[in-house]
């Protein structure tokens, strides 16, 4: 009998942390009365289904099976591949007869079946797949010894490998890597998604990743809070309305760039034109006087000023509706007493690159600001270092919230926007390696002061614009990740925001 294939379905936004999903299970369990180990066989059934989506070809398999609820979801696929006339082998680096509840009965099911445990821990030389059943959400501390070198040798294996819930060593709830996490080519997930699928370690853990809510009733999530957001530019969109036929520059919001020192002109420039690619009327640069008069050439469009003082700055400040600081700043005599006189212009702000580590030797505070650190800028804000912002970086974000107010974006694989609100985090789940290109940081500062000055409310520009920054990343890339640069997502973002025209 063919397996029924899956039925690929848009991924939900609700993100929930690990011990939230336990009581979801329970309670979807109580609520609907369900027989003891059904949402389990229901888990292995989808993630056996996925499988055979992803690997129709597939005539042997290997299952790596841990000693929770993990490995029960595991047994469940080993029992079904095998009645599928697959070549199954299963390692269990827990003893099936230590497992408890459902997990211990799906495995004496696959013995029952007539399935085996191997003896040797060693991965096969030849597998067509290898499917993670390993540890899944219950991980409590790094991953070590033979566990840590299971996972190893799956990864060194030459076998795509499939993970079940969460690839084995990655946190649900930060997205860190415990000490080592499987790298899957594909992850199938249950009930809920977890916030470290999206952010940290977990786009490198989690391949394609793939959701089944096993059935569980709507009611099952209604008096749960959601514990972050995903946030994509198909959901985002709809935040910057159709253009009147009749609106002219001024209605599309002036930015003003300030950045640009000597050396470091690329950074305002691309700032510039991606503010006007992301639809923002007028963007005036304000910039060290030794190149404003070429930085706009090849982008007329561009009105470029030079500034030594405050007071050259004063007029420029006083014609625009938002002003973005930061990018080629640099960190000389030169730029700091624009930073002070753009600090205290009383003007919505977006402040990146060189304004943030002003900041962080002198800080403030401001409800009228958009921060748009990386995990390095993060750091030197919070006075610690890189790899503790990276261990959970939604944690990371809210302080920098808390401390420094306006809204937050930390930057990275999985950008987190945290704002003033009572609304959970945000995770933005577009975007691609191609991004991590020098210049996509200012192009993004230049995005967010875009929707700014359009009219978007800070945690809405941010969020918009991390999505919009993203998914021109996304459509730039088409042509290839690897050798992409800055100016090919700017020339993206017009193509990109061709959905909110409404024709």
């Amino acid at each position: 009998m063919p397996t029924p294939k899956p039925v690929t379905v848009p991924l939900p936004h609700a993100l929930y942390r690990a011990e939230q999903l336990r009581l979801l299970e329970r309670t979807a369990i109580d609520a609907g009365r369900l027989a003891d180990g059904e949402l389990m066989e229901r888990a292995g059934r989808a993630a056996y289904r996925r499988l055979r989506a992803h690997w129709p070809q597939a005539r042997a398999i290997t299952l790596l099976c841990g000693g929770g609820n993990n490995a029960g979801d595991g047994y469940v696929v080993a029992r079904l591949a095998l009645a599928d006339g697959l070549a199954v082998r299963v390692i269990a680096l827990a003893d099936p007869d230590g497992l408890r509840g459902d997990a211990l009965a799906k495995a004496v099911a696959w013995r029952d079946a007539g399935g085996g445990i191997a003896p040797e821990p060693a991965l096969p030389a030849r597998t067509d797949v290898i499917v993670d059943a390993l540890l899944g959400t219950g991980l409590g501390r790094d991953v070590e010894g033979r566990w840590a070198e299971a996972i190893r040798a799956a990864n060194a294996h030459a076998a795509p490998i499939l993970a079940i819930d969460v690839p084995s060593g990655l946190d649900a709830d930060t997205g860190a890597a415990r000490g080592t996490a499987i790298e899957a080519d594909a992850t199938v997930t249950f009930i809920g998604l977890k916030p470290g699928l999206f952010t940290g370690a977990g786009p490198d853990c989690c391949g394609r990743i793939h959701f089944d809510s096993l059935d569980i009733p709507a009611t099952v999530y209604a008096r749960t809070i959601a514990a972050a957001r995903r946030i994509d530019w198909s959901a985002q969109g709809h935040r910057l309305a159709p253009r009147r036929r009749t609106a002219h520059k001024g209605d599309n919001g002036h930015l003003l760039v300030i950045g640009g020192a000597p050396g470091l002109t690329g950074a305002a420039r691309l700032a510039g034109e991606a503010a006007l690619r992301a639809g923002a009327g007028l963007v005036t640069i304000a910039t060290h006087p030794a190149h404003a008069a070429w930085l706009n050439l090849g982008r007329p469009e561009l009105m470029c000023r030079g500034v030594e003082t405050p007071a050259d700055l004063a007029p420029l400040i006083e014609r625009a509706d938002v002003i973005a600081l930061g990018p080629g700043l640099g960190q000389d005599a030169w730029g700091e007493p624009l930073w002070r006189a753009a600090l205290d212009a009383e003007r919505p702000l977006v402040v990146d690159a060189d304004a943030l580590n002003r900041l962080a030797w002198a800080p403030r505070c401001s409800d009228d600001w958009i921060l748009t650190p990386h995990p390095g800028e993060a750091a030197r804000l919070l006075g610690g270092r890189p790899a503790e912002v990276q261990r959970d970086r939604i944690a990371a974000a809210r302080t920098l919230q808390r401390r420094f107010g306006g809204v937050v974006v930390l930057k990275g694989a999985g950008s987190i926007i945290v704002g003033p609100s009572q609304r959970p985090p945000a995770i933005c789940s577009d975007g691609n390696p191609g991004l991590a290109s020098g210049g996509s940081g200012d192009a993004l500062t230049g995005v967010i002061g875009a929707l700014l000055a359009q009219g978007l409310a800070l945690e809405e520009a941010a969020e918009a614009g991390v999505c919009l920054h993203a998914a021109a990343g996304d459509a730039a890339a088409e042509a290839g990740e690897r050798g992409m640069l800055a100016g090919d997502l700017i020339a993206a973002l017009r193509g990109t925001l061709r959905s909110v025209e409404g024709r």
